[in-house]
């Protein structure tokens, strides 16, 4: 894997808690500052193209935005809805209609369910614990 050098200048408030951290893992504060800039900055290339632009975007979200985010569900309807329409393809072939409701609602609860993973991923990183173990 290759890699770039950049200078960057730090506010002494961030760079003092940089070196805790490092020093708390035991790393070296340069791979420790990779480290959490990896975490920080998604992978959404394997993300669906109308979802990439979110998913980045909640990098810079407040916690109590991502709580929100992390803690939303589908509506009761929706999920209802998605529900029977995948128990109905069991039984028999699904009309346009169906199908594309079918698709509509499997992928509004795929997006969501990205975004809980990333709010939940960027909490965790900003509290250092793992928050999907207490949940």
């Amino acid at each position: 894997m290759s890699s770039q050098s950049i200078t960057l200048a730090l506010p002494d408030s961030v760079m003092y808690r940089a070196r805790q951290a490092a020093q708390t893992l035991r790393l070296p504060l340069e791979e420790m500052l990779v480290d959490v800039l990896a975490a920080a900055l998604p992978e959404v290339v394997d993300a669906p193209a109308e979802l990439q632009i979110d998913l980045a975007r909640m990098t810079w979200l407040d916690d109590q935005t991502l709580w929100a985010i992390a803690r939303s569900e589908m509506p009761s309807a929706q999920q209802e809805h998605l529900y029977n329409l995948a128990e109905l393809q069991h039984q028999r072939s699904l009309n346009g209609e169906e199908t594309s409701l079918l698709e509509q609602l499997r992928k509004e609860y795929g997006g969501a369910t990205l975004r809980k993973a990333r709010a939940f991923a960027l909490l965790s990183l900003r509290s250092g614990r793992p928050l999907l173990a207490e949940n």
